[in-house]
């Protein structure tokens, strides 16, 4: 479970793509890749040479480093999201084309493209595989993405059909259900479209896609299911003060994570929002925060830190603490 919000300055014309990372324990922390960095699948164990630098929240395991969400040297994030009975794997590999596993797609397009235009030209050249012929064996990995750059465009990118499925997305937000279309006409019981997005001609940077009258609508509902955070996590952020800047921005989407931040419950469910992270397309600014922390982590990958030849893994201390103030 997870739920993703996208949020645009108003002013500085910054784009910010947040989410909450719900699992039963926190294993993806601040994370620099840099250039050039030598990786293997483990699909197949395939070398792949990552062309940008990278920075998220992620690890190394195996001979790879996973990054659950980031940003590239060019301004595009990526995240990835839990996705609820919609994976379509490729079984039998294309020759030719490039294979993963599912949860290796966010590095990969992050390592490799610079946009989301570029994303969608080329995602025809990538299966994401099933483990029947895998090195290592993976399981039924079922993962969706959401992906924004510094235009403004923003997409879901679902492994529904073949070839992977890029749905435009200017609502902004996703959580883990498939059937994206069937989650929209869901919404329209709570919020009104407008013309534009009814007929799927929003311009770009558009930061409203509701007419933000709810007269007759139903009230959100207040469960942690996918398609509740979703609905819930949309409505707040069609009514929500647009933000003037990006630091405005990261505080819009803190306080509609509020709203779909998953409590940790032992007794009843193993996962909850082990983190919550954002990036800033134009800053490339990673914003990090654990789930006992009350202090949001800011991390910036500079241009000198793009040079950088070595992986960074940065640590963080999930403790709860005070400011005490006599």
């Amino acid at each position: 479970m997870c739920t993703s919000i996208f949020q645009i300055g108003q002013e500085d014309g910054k784009h910010v793509l947040a989410r909450t990372m719900d699992w039963p324990r926190l294993g993806a922390k601040p994370t620099f890749v840099p250039r050039n960095f030598h990786w293997q699948s483990v699909f197949d164990n395939h070398e792949f040479i990552s062309k940008y630098a990278v920075l998220g929240s992620g690890g190394q395991h195996d001979n790879e480093i996973d990054i659950s969400d980031g940003v590239n040297e060019h301004g595009l994030a990526v995240q990835k999201l839990t996705f609820t009975n919609g994976s379509e794997l490729t079984v039998e590999p294309t020759p030719g084309k490039t294979h993963l596993a599912p949860f290796e797609l966010s590095y990969y397009l992050l390592a490799n493209f610079e946009s989301v235009e570029d994303i969608v030209a080329n995602i025809e050249q990538i299966e994401l595989m099933a483990d029947k012929y895998s090195l290592k064996k993976y399981g039924h990995s079922e993962l969706h993405f959401a992906a924004s750059d510094p235009t403004g465009r923003i997409v879901v990118i679902e492994p529904v059909t073949h070839p992977i499925e890029v749905i435009e997305n200017p609502l902004g937000v996703v959580t883990n259900s498939n059937h994206f279309q069937r989650q929209l006409a869901r919404l329209e019981d709570y919020v009104e479209f407008t013309p534009d997005f009814k007929n799927g001609t929003v311009p770009l940077n558009t930061p409203r896609v509701t007419t933000r009258s709810v007269s007759g609508k139903m009230t959100p509902p207040g469960s942690y299911t996918p398609g509740s955070r979703f609905i819930r996590a949309a409505y707040l952020k069609e009514r929500i003060d647009l933000p003037m800047d990006e630091a405005e921005a990261v505080d819009n989407c803190w306080h509609i994570l509020d709203s779909v931040n998953v409590p940790k419950s032992s007794e009843h469910q193993p996962t909850y929002s082990v983190y919550r992270a954002a990036v800033c397309c134009e800053s490339r600014t990673l914003y990090y925060q654990t789930y006992h922390s009350k202090q949001v982590l800011k991390y910036r990958l500079t241009d000198e830190m793009i040079l950088s030849e070595s992986p960074r893994f940065f640590p963080v201390d999930d403790k709860i603490s005070f400011t005490e103030v006599n």
